[in-house]
């Protein structure tokens, strides 16, 4: 593949829509695994309570439930991708925003209820995101837009992660989660300057939306090859989605403050994460989407392995920043590679529900079982936490063999 043609891909206006979409879908994520946690944290509530607060994510692992009503209906004047995505975007700003109505010492319940509403946006605005990136890309972009997506839906957790948790040093944090609100801007005009995707037509009766998905990728397949398929997907990301569910307790623990873990921690993942979201995307253009997993899988598994020794060495602001940064290019390389392995299993005429299927696999992980992380720290202590993190992450590695063999860059497994 030539230089000139890398470029003209990178460089098209297909690429920066996948950064519009990418953005707008990691902000509200971030805010529920970054700000609400630290907020909750500031003001005094324990880590026990605030690792079950991973449970009000379960959307993320059953959006496939509403997933066929938005590939079946369409709201009228926009049509079936846009309208549902203003319609998301607008009720998450408007969520976001309505956490600073709240004290966590006295409405800590409600503010739990607030946190499920927005993980059910966040996960309906997914469904569609995914459903229109994977539409306006041709194969050979796949695993390049996957990139830019997955690279500005990192770029996105500087929000919540950084910029906001400045601010809650000098403002109260009513303002706070009111400006980082208004942050879902850039994908409202987005949704409202591009145009509906004209590919295969949609599902004609809710039946056929719900019941041929899934036939579909099981026929295809077959039944034996799809449940390693589906067993990669809840694995691979196992590992590392442990290790991060307590990031900012675990660096407020450490003794940083808040201004430093914005300052410091979060801003030093930005260029890591910008350069493994370009540089993965070409090298996925030259090795194919296989030989990326198990590379950047690697990579993502050693990153693991540097909290546990940022765990052993204090307030060292310079192992915080060298951590943080081959976290951000281990786990976004490997995020990249994911994404478009799963974008790459879907069918283009079932593509919001197949997708938000294996998408909401992924998710168990982060919703049910780092329900358990401040538990598991607690009992463990932090280092070897990190230790069984890195150890979760092996099993998906393995599956590779199965489902990604390394010179084959077919999606089918090996019998």
């Amino acid at each position: 593949m030539t230089t000139t043609h890398w470029k003209s891909l990178l460089f098209s206006r297909r690429m920066l829509i996948c950064v519009f979409t990418g953005f707008a879908s990691g902000l509200p994520l971030y805010i529920l695994i970054n700000l609400v946690p630290a907020w909750l944290k500031s003001e005094g509530v324990n880590l026990k309570a605030i690792g079950f607060f991973a449970l009000i994510q379960f959307p993320f692992t059953w959006k496939f439930i509403w997933a066929p009503l938005l590939d079946r209906y369409a709201v009228p004047g926009l049509g079936r991708r846009r309208g549902w995505m203003l319609l998301t975007q607008i009720a998450l700003l408007g969520l976001i925003a309505s956490f600073g109505l709240f004290n966590p010492k006295l409405d800590l319940w409600s503010i739990a209820y607030l946190a499920m509403a927005l993980a059910f946006f966040s996960a309906s605005q997914d469904i569609v995101l995914d459903a229109y990136r994977r539409e306006i890309l041709s194969d050979e972009e796949l695993g390049l837009g996957t990139s830019v997506h997955v690279n500005a839906y990192r770029i996105a957790s500087l929000i919540p992660g950084a910029f906001s948790l400045i601010l809650a040093d000098h403002l109260p944090w009513a303002q706070v989660f009111m400006i980082t609100g208004l942050f879902m801007l850039p994908g409202i005009v987005m949704t409202l300057l591009v145009s509906e995707p004209q590919l295969v037509r949609p599902p004609k009766t809710l039946r056929e939306a719900v019941v041929e998905p899934f036939y579909e990728f099981m026929t295809r397949h077959g039944w034996r090859n799809a449940i390693w398929i589906l067993a990669f997907i809840f694995l691979y990301k196992l590992g590392d989605s442990m290790a991060t569910a307590l990031a900012t307790p675990f660096y407020l623990e450490m003794g940083f403050s808040k201004t430093e873990i914005g300052v410091i921690a979060k801003n030093a993942g930005l260029w890591p994460a910008v350069f493994g979201g370009i540089v993965g995307g070409v090298w996925m253009l030259k090795l194919g989407i296989n030989r990326a997993l198990w590379l950047f899988g690697v990579v993502q598994v050693l990153s693991i392995l540097g909290f546990a020794w940022l765990a052993t060495m204090g307030t060292d602001k310079m192992a915080l920043a060298s951590v943080i940064a081959f976290e951000a290019l281990g786990v976004g390389l490997g995020t990249a590679a994911f994404t478009a392995f799963i974008a790459r299993t879907t069918d283009p005429r079932y593509t919001a529900t197949q997708f938000a299927l294996f998408t909401s696999l992924a998710a168990v992980p982060r919703t049910f079982i780092n329900a358990s992380t401040g538990w598991l720290v607690e009992q463990m202590g932090w280092i070897n936490f990190f230790f069984l993190c890195t150890a979760l992450a092996i099993p998906g590695m393995l599956l590779l063999f199965k489902v990604a063999p390394w010179n084959s860059e077919k999606s089918t497994p090996k019998s």
